[in-house]
């Protein structure tokens, strides 16, 4: 094989590739052995099939062109090797020559990294807000707290906002039984909105024993689209009772003894959760100044690659609560083109970053133990709901192992990083990383 490279930009090259017809001979001896084990041909037993009746049969043609399929990408991986390229992405192949018998010439553009020179991170300072914390803020935690231990008491009176009803419903369209439109004895919390669309104004004002009608669009079914009236009893009304915030309360509800023991830890918290804001903050800052002082340039294909698996990502999450891209863009009030821009700029500033670590990474030397390897493939399988193996297996086969080790590896880059930047809040106060550590502290511990 002889190639040549020819760059095309800071980011992409052509590979020119002449592979001899003599080179090719084993992809063609493997083709016929693939393609003879495939096809059934009477009177020969599969996979005995001389090469002579597959051309016949199947054709030549389709021989070389599978063994062809099969020289291409081992013959690029050998030229990137041989020109010592760092290759990105998937390379475009295009064959410029070839015929029986004679060599296979072909061109690969592919992108690749280019060379980044990495500013000084200690020379990095940057500004977050200052942090503040509202006493409703810890006055919230405490209310959802209270909601959490709230009992239901019975009450003879007529339901109200906020109350829990037990009811039995049936809807029905021009006096037919609406399928699956009937429901006895479910529980409801009146305002709010869980069911149909004018139940809660319906059961405001009804006591144990009323019952009334009401009208209601029916969305799925049948009938959809259509009014359907609702017949509604109510069996009983139950009031919501918070348990009264007092030193008592704390003891059930924490391992606190006083109410203001139970705030402070709230509040602790609340300010620690911020901190790790300010901290994330601050690490974006830093990463858009350090692309920027390298000036970046960010490579075409792996950007297109990458703003094309968002988009997929997109329609698949949409397609899961059962709306189309159509019915986003309606409601967002955008056209394709401005989705496909957004997605392009946070492709190519990702891209970027990820460009400026594993340069770093390089530049430090950072090697990735298998504890920490396996702490990621824990932690993700945990996220996806799977067993730890099970989801390793799975990344193997879809060949994204080496993506997530490349993941762990820009993280302790990007640690390092976090380590020299000074980062300071609009008071001029310095922030540590301290918050950070213990949640991630927090976390691992979690984790085992």
């Amino acid at each position: 094989m002889k190639s040549t490279v020819e760059t095309l930009s800071p980011t992409r090259v052509r590979l020119a590739i002449e592979v001899p017809f003599v080179e090719l001979e084993p992809s063609l001896k493997k083709a016929y052995r693939e393609i003879g084990s495939q096809v059934q041909i009477p009177g020969f037993r599969r996979g005995k099939v001389p090469t002579a009746v597959i051309d016949q049969r199947v054709g030549r043609g389709t021989v070389l062109n599978e063994a062809v399929q099969e020289a291409i990408p081992e013959n690029i991986l050998a030229a990137v090797r041989e020109h010592d390229l760092k290759t990105l992405g998937r390379p475009e192949v295009e064959i410029t020559e070839f015929n029986d018998g004679d060599s296979l010439n072909f061109t690969a553009e592919v992108d690749v990294r280019p060379e980044i020179t990495i500013p000084d991170a200690s020379t990095i300072e940057v500004t977050v807000d200052e942090l503040q914390i509202d006493e409703s803020e810890i006055d919230e935690q405490v209310k959802n707290l209270r909601e959490r231990f709230a009992t239901l008491k019975t009450v003879e009176r007529a339901a109200a906002e906020g109350d829990f009803v037990q009811i039995d419903l049936n809807a029905t369209v021009d006096g037919e039984d609406v399928p699956g439109g009937q429901a006895s004895n479910i529980s409801h919390e009146v305002g709010s909105k869980q069911l149909l669309p004018g139940l809660d104004e319906a059961v405001v004002g009804l006591a144990a024993g009323d019952d009334t009608t009401f009208t209601t669009q029916l969305v799925g079914g049948d009938f959809a689209g259509r009014d359907a009236d609702v017949a509604v009893t109510v069996r009983t009304v139950k009031e919501k009772e918070l348990p009264e915030l007092n030193d008592e309360f704390a003891q059930m509800a924490s391992e606190f003894d006083t109410i203001e023991e139970l705030r402070g830890d709230l509040r602790a918290r609340v300010t620690q959760g911020k901190q790790v804001e300010q901290i994330y903050a601050a690490r974006d800052k830093a990463l858009a100044e350090l692309v920027e002082a390298a000036d970046i340039p960010a490579p075409e294909g792996v950007v297109r690659e990458e703003v094309e698996s968002r988009k997929q990502a997109m329609v698949d999450q949409l397609e899961r609560i059962g709306a189309s891209m159509e019915e986003y863009l309606a409601a967002e009030d955008k056209t394709e083109e401005q989705i496909d821009a957004e997605l392009t700029e946070a492709a190519t500033e990702g891209v970027k970053v990820q460009l400026l670590l594993d340069t770093l990474a390089d530049a430090e030397d950072v090697q990735v133990s298998d504890d920490e390897f396996g702490h990621e493939i824990v932690h993700r399988a945990q996220r996806a709901g799977m067993a730890p193996q099970q989801y390793y297996d799975q990344l193997v086969r879809s060949g994204a192992a080496a993506a997530v080790f490349g993941d762990v590896r820009r993280g302790k880059a990007l640690a390092a990083v976090m380590e020299r930047i000074t980062i300071k809040d609009s008071a001029g106060n310095g922030i540590t990383l301290d918050a950070l550590r213990a949640a991630n502290e927090a976390e691992h511990n979690h984790d085992h």
